[in-house]
């Protein structure tokens, strides 16, 4: 059933957010210029997808994400089941994704997509970690360059990145 509530203004909310805990403005990231765009070489159909969240998901049993600007990430195999999923980040309110873990990483969703033919198939694995990481440096030299490793061995043809 879609959903009848409006889209949710991402870049006012964070900035809302952060001013309601008290933290400096965030500082958004822009890169000199965009990525190239490259158009897929197959259909959606018949595409490995990997997925990436930035909204403190990770296992039952996994160490829990901690402290602001962690640069950590959790692998999460996809066959785990939902109610296995947890949440925990500083920077939002997880009543939502602690009810449904689907709503900051649709593992679920993913998995129904590849159900009826939408999707070619899932990657075995995906990457989870706490959004809202001040330095822009880490996430450029340490955390993003080790995600697109994972993805890259994954051999997925696209990756889902789910922002919070």
């Amino acid at each position: 059933m879609p959903s009848t509530r409006p889209p949710v203004d991402y870049i006012e909310r964070t900035r809302a957010q952060y001013d309601a805990l008290g933290y400096p403005p965030y500082q958004w990231v822009q890169e000199p210029a965009p990525p190239p765009f490259v158009p897929l070489e197959k259909p959606l159909s018949e595409c490995s997808v990997g997925l990436i969240g930035s909204g403190g998901i990770y296992v039952s049993g996994q160490i829990a994400f901690h402290y602001k600007d962690d640069v950590s990430y959790r692998i999460v195999d996809t066959s785990t089941p939902t109610r296995e999923l947890r949440a925990t980040h500083f920077a939002y309110d997880l009543t939502d994704a602690r009810r449904d873990p689907n709503v900051v990483f649709p593992l679920d969703t993913l998995r129904d997509a590849v159900a009826r033919g939408r999707l070619g198939e899932l990657s075995r694995r995906a990457y989870a970690f706490m959004g809202g990481i001040y330095s822009s440096r880490k996430v450029r030299n340490l955390l993003a360059p080790a995600l697109a490793d994972r993805v890259q061995e994954d051999e997925v043809d696209l990756a889902i990145l789910v922002p919070v």
